[in-house]
């Protein structure tokens, strides 16, 4: 106990100073923080120098965090080569005891607060808490917007794309004019469990849902909201397991599958007519990629669709799909830095020149890294899992900043920040809240540790605000941009860390989770996204994520005896958070040759002939696009642990 008091004795000192510099220059924290998060991040309110951060500009003097420093030269390159084993003792109980304490709060308040059991009568309340919030959001979406995209939960009326400003791309990009929420919903109806609604909302979606529309969507966007929607549904329907209950539909004849195939299709034409073979951004479901089509695009949206477009591709038994995703993924990694290996965030499609240099972890790049380990899960290609190998070297040694070690050493804890892909020289010193999700993808992997002390970080911010607001300056302690649109990013970490570790902490942060979204964004017919973080303003728009993920991954989070976790298959959620069973099926690809870049022979110099599509009913598919095929080619696991420490899984959730 003497280490404890004289560690907590340092930490009430600091405090007072912090408070004193605060007092007499301005120049401490914010103190509400410190009350609730009192671990040093660094986060030293420091003189932000003209122009972009870079390290060249020197260090930033005694008091600055080591996030601003470049990473040791030589040190980087032998850096975190493998995922490292928590050692004992490391980001355990007390650990948390001191990351959540406050002023007058000693260490073992915390320690028992947040590392004791999570009552089973708890947990089966935030459950159910998290499953009300779904329904609330989604009957309120039923009765006052379907057969509209989203729901403005505030007026209580539905909302689609914007035809009086085709340049207003927030909403033009995702709503598409076919019941977008409901769509994105399905499988989220599934894991609940409620088949009747299931089953009713699906025929809805067959009956009522057509994408031969007159709007112009961001490929991206329609690709993991309602393509990524339509083949899980399907797929749950076609389980011959049946393990979320009976989810099979009278006489379904594929048509999910079809309608995928038909909107997959109408976003091909994104991929004619580019010389990199990286896509168009936006496409119209009518007539192509509209005249006018920019040619810069983000890497996260043109690298992104892997997963769906190749499952689509193996349901089918036509590498169409995912040849011109694969395509565009090699294109993309053909086009990173030979000194750094990192990529940027935007691209010209036409000339592969890098129009945005900005690396990081964040919007623009994110889904980009997640789908080259999923893609490997998925479908077993080894290239998939040698390229995000590479990737996550190039971040380890570039993006990432601080001490070794989470929870020991000298310096600030570790920290992804954003750098110049080419030089690996700091560009700004903010974070964005997509980042959230890497926590989750580092427990896929089985790199734990840095999973649990990066999640903790995000973990603090929503502590100060009761949200992660869009954009967080970490340097000047203060988000750049106020709103939170309801994002999933931090539950989904915080779920996949509670699986790999069991600690009950994460289930204390579900719940914390939980009761800000209630408390702060529930409004008159669902929830609404916050305009200001700070003051809590609002404005009408319930994004469709908020039902597939955000409520999805807090009810698995707290369903421990949910089909997910004990049926015995192995599922895997895409970027939109929808479900897929990884099973052999989607490991077997005739057409592997197909995908190298020597012409289409096999290893005995033979030619492979690609796989002959099955007949399809194509539902509502416009001929503009249906000759595209033929263009394209002519062209060329209880809680009863009782040793519940942070630990590195003996197997990785999803098995290769």
């Amino acid at each position: 106990m003497q280490w404890r008091a004289l560690v907590l004795g340092l930490v009430l000192l600091r405090l007072g100073l912090h408070g004193v510099l605060w007092l007499v220059f301005g120049l401490g924290p914010s103190m509400g923080f410190y009350q609730r998060f009192p671990l040093s991040f660094g986060f030293q309110r420091l003189r932000a120098p003209d122009g972009p951060v870079s390290p060249a500009l020197g260090p930033a003097g005694p008091s600055g965090p080591s996030w601003l420093q470049p990473p040791v030269p030589g040190a980087a390159a032998g850096r975190r080569r493998a995922p490292r084993r928590p050692r004992p003792g490391m980001c355990g109980p007390a650990h948390w005891g001191y990351v959540l304490g406050g002023r007058g709060r000693g260490p073992d308040e915390y320690e028992k607060r947040y590392s004791g059991a999570f009552p089973p009568q708890l947990r089966a309340q935030m459950r159910d808490l998290a499953r009300g919030m779904f329904v609330f959001g989604y009957d309120n979406y039923m009765a006052h917007a379907f057969p509209q995209d989203e729901l403005n939960p505030i007026h209580c009326r539905g909302r689609g794309p914007d035809r009086g400003d085709p340049s207003n791309l927030n909403i033009n990009d995702v709503l598409g004019n076919y019941s977008l929420t409901l769509v994105d919903a399905l499988d989220t109806l599934a894991i609940m469990g409620n088949s009747s609604e299931f089953q009713k909302a699906v025929k809805l979606v067959i009956n009522t849902v057509s994408f031969d529309k007159d709007s112009t969507v961001q490929v991206f966007e329609a690709t993991i909201r309602v393509l990524g929607s339509l083949l899980s549904a399907h797929r749950i329907i076609t389980d011959s397991k049946q393990p979320f209950g009976d989810m099979t539909i009278k006489d379904y004849d594929n048509e999910l599958l079809h309608m995928a195939h038909d909107l997959a299709v109408r976003l091909l034409p994104a991929f004619e007519n580019t010389k990199t073979g990286i896509p168009y951004p936006r496409v119209n479901l009518k007539t192509g990629v509209p005249p006018d089509s920019n040619n810069e695009t983000c890497t996260a949206g043109a690298g992104s669709l892997l997963v769906e477009f190749g499952i689509l591709s193996r349901l089918l038994g036509d590498s169409t799909f995912e040849w011109v995703a694969r395509r565009a993924v090699k294109a993309l990694w053909n086009l990173r830095s030979n000194d750094t290996g990192l990529l940027g965030n935007v691209v010209n499609i036409q000339t592969g020149h890098w129009v945005g240099k900005q690396s990081g972890l964040g919007a623009g790049l994110d889904s980009f890294y997640e789908y080259l380990l999923k893609s490997y899960i998925l479908f077993g290609e080894k290239e998939d899992l040698e390229m995000f190998n590479a990737a996550y070297r190039s971040i380890q040694n570039y993006l990432r900043r601080g001490r070794e070690a989470c929870n020991e050493g000298e310096g600030d804890p570790p920290l992804y920040v954003n750098v110049n892909m080419f030089s690996g020289q700091l560009m700004n010193t903010w974070i964005d809240s997509l980042q959230a999700f890497f926590p989750g993808l580092q427990v896929l992997i089985g790199d734990v540790e840095d999973a649990i002390c990066l999640h903790a970080f995000y973990y603090a911010i929503w502590k100060r605000y009761g949200a992660l607001p869009e954009r967080y300056n970490w340097q000047l302690q203060a988000p750049d941009v106020l709103f939170y649109p309801l994002r999933p990013e931090l539950v989904e970490s915080t779920y996949l860390l509670y699986q790999a570790t069991k600690n009950p902490f994460y289930l204390h942060v579900g719940m914390d989770i939980l009761q800000s979204l209630e408390k702060y964004t529930k409004v008159k017919c669902g929830y609404a996204t916050l305009h200001h973080v700070i003051d809590k303003s609002k404005e009408d728009r319930m994004e469709s994520f908020f039902l597939s993920e955000t409520c999805k991954y807090l009810y698995l989070l707290f369903d421990e005896e949910n089909p997910v976790h004990k049926s015995g298959t192995k599922y895997m959620f895409t970027t939109e958070g929808h479900i897929v069973s990884v099973d052999k099926h989607l490991r077997e690809s005739p057409w592997k040759e197909f995908f190298s870049e020597d012409g289409g022979q096999d290893q005995e110099g033979k030619s492979v002939h690609r796989p002959k599509s099955p007949e399809l009913k194509v539902i509502n598919s416009s001929s503009n696009v249906s000759g595209f095929l033929q263009r394209w080619f002519l062209c060329g696991r209880g809680e009863n642990n009782t040793n519940w420490s942070f630990r590195v899984p003996d197997r990785r959730l999803v098995a290769h």
